[in-house]
């Protein structure tokens, strides 16, 4: 009997191909896990009116982790213009796969290593090495939405809230409203995941970015409960940004920062910023973890252009493996895949298209398993 089993999701488009990657990698180093398929994306949504359908989700809970490929989401309208005849006009509303999988495994952590390997020709600095720690439940990600607004949910927040007033004039027809709802234990959680991955690993400092002098409540909530869970850490300086800035700062100076914490949405624009200055999309892992399971995923999209055809670049996938392993125990499988990596990124003898080269998804992956 295999020691692991792992839900093997490969999803939409070049999700595919990056995991075909993964597998070539995973049985180099003669990985013990037996790999169970499920159905995930969105020819699911299409013919079925469910991108994740309720059995992926009972097969995932008799896994020890999952490996995620790429998924295609589009808006409300064109999601329900795709569904098959049969399916259309019963109502059916698209909603994330990979969002939904967060919510139904309370996948709470998001954590996205952002790493400039010495070689790549796309590195926007050479060092650079943070991590961003992304709440992964709540915020404005929560899935709390309405368009338009019903009448009783604006009737309620007009009567306790003197600014929704003014909305009225343009009619609940015309509005739609997103929610930014966020818990004192889940923003809790996330800095003290951050500040224990700072202490494990000998980084520097926690930097904790929001928006407390604009949205007041929600932010001021983050940043004054960062406040409590770093006396705990007095060796790990806490530090203190605006989101709009901190963009800004982190493509000015990469290497003042080192962990990054945050909400849902500015988590993710902060981990894709952070992967441009480091390659790029093509170098993103990240890693959605709760206290009992956790999937593991490259941040790119699914490239519809280019599924079937071994183009894009799998290394943010292997990175992704590399995270799946370190999260199962498996640390020195971890440091041999993410050394071979680095020695072919280093070597630049193979590389994708996006790094100046002409080889392919599977050329990569075969050369990383030759460094195994």
């Amino acid at each position: 009997m295999a020691k692991y089993k792992i839900a093997w999701l490969p999803g939409d488009g070049v999700g595919k191909d990056v995991m075909e990657a993964a597998r070539i990698v995973l049985d180099a180093l003669k990985f013990d896990a037996e790999y169970i398929p499920g159905d995930i994306g969105w020819e699911f949504w299409k013919h079925e009116g469910d991108p994740l359908p309720k059995r992926t989700i009972e097969m995932m809970k008799q896994t020890d982790a999952a490996l995620f490929g790429a998924i295609t989401s589009k808006p409300k309208e064109e999601a329900a213009k795709e569904l098959d005849d049969h399916l259309k006009d019963k109502g059916l509303v698209y909603f994330s796969p990979i969002v939904r999988l967060r919510q139904e495994f309370n996948l709470h952590t998001n954590m996205r290593p952002c790493k400039a390997y010495p070689g790549n020709p796309l590195n926007y600095k050479e060092g650079i090495d943070l991590v961003v720690f992304r709440e992964n439940t709540e915020g404005l990600y929560g899935g709390v939405e309405f368009h338009p607004i019903p009448q009783e949910v604006f009737d309620v927040l007009d009567k306790h809230h003197p600014k929704m007033g003014k909305f009225r004039q343009y009619g609940l027809e015309n509005l739609a409203m997103s929610t930014r709802i966020m818990s004192r234990q889940k923003c809790e959680n996330i800095v003290r995941q951050a500040f224990e991955y700072a202490k494990k690993h000998g980084r520097k400092s926690v930097t904790v970015v929001d928006k407390p002098n604009v949205l007041r409540e929600t932010g001021g909530l983050m940043v004054r409960t960062a406040r409590e869970v770093a006396k705990n850490y007095p060796d790990i300086p806490l530090y203190e940004t605006n989101i709009d800035a901190q963009a800004m700062w982190l493509l000015k100076n990469p290497f003042d920062y080192d962990i990054l914490v945050a909400e849902n949405m500015f988590g993710d624009i902060l981990s894709d910023l952070a992967a441009q200055l480091v390659g790029g999309l093509g170098f993103a892992s990240a890693g959605n973890i709760g206290d009992n399971y956790a999937v593991f995923e490259p941040t790119h999209g699914s490239a519809p252009k280019y599924a079937g055809q071994y183009k894009v670049n799998p290394i943010a996938m292997l990175l992704a493996t590399k995270l799946m392993l370190d999260w199962l125990g498996e640390t020195k499988d971890g440091e041999r895949l993410e050394s071979a990596i680095a020695t072919v990124i280093k070597e630049g003898k193979v590389r994708t298209y996006d790094m100046g080269g002409n080889n392919t998804t599977l050329e990569v992956a075969e050369e990383v398993a030759r460094k195994l």
